[in-house]
Parts: structure tokens; sequence; C-alpha cells
């Protein structure tokens, strides 16, 4: 039976050095105190618009009041987007 060929293995080449490359961390410590800051003003909002019995936060808007809070409730969520 012949021998079958040995093939020759290439010498070991180490792969490129990896350069570091800068990423790029904006500052966003604003996101969590406006987030916290939204939810809490809408909640608030509710709560006194139902604690009055409509007269207060405004009176004029009557049962928009809910929606205004809702607002910004929606508006805290809109802003929790943007945490990384």
């Amino acid at each position: 039976m012949p021998k079958s060929r040995i093939r020759k293995k290439a010498d070991f080449t180490p792969p490129p050095a990896k350069q570091a490359t800068n990423i790029k961390l904006t500052n966003r410590s604003w996101v969590a105190p406006v987030m916290l800051a939204l939810f809490l003003i809408g909640l608030a909002w509710i709560v006194v618009f139902y604690v009055t019995d409509g007269d207060l936060p405004i009176e004029s808007l009557k049962n928009w009041n809910i929606v205004v809070g809702f607002g910004f409730i929606a508006g805290g969520f809109g802003v929790s987007t943007q945490w990384k």
C-alpha cells in the first residue's frame, strides 16, 4: 500500500493586534431625575384631581385633567428610552 503524502503545515502567524477604539459615552445623568419627576408629576396631577373632586389642578379642564396627568407619565416613558 502506498504511503500518503504528508501535508506541510504553515508556520503559525499570530492574529493582528487589535487597536483599542474609543467608545463615546454620552453623559446622560439627567435622564433618571427627569423621568422620575415626570412620573411623579403625572401621578400627583391625577391624585389631586380625584381628591379634590375635580376642583384642582385646573378646574376648566374637567376630566381632561386625567389626560394631562397621563401625558406627563407618557413623557416619563418617552424620556426613559434615552436611559443607557
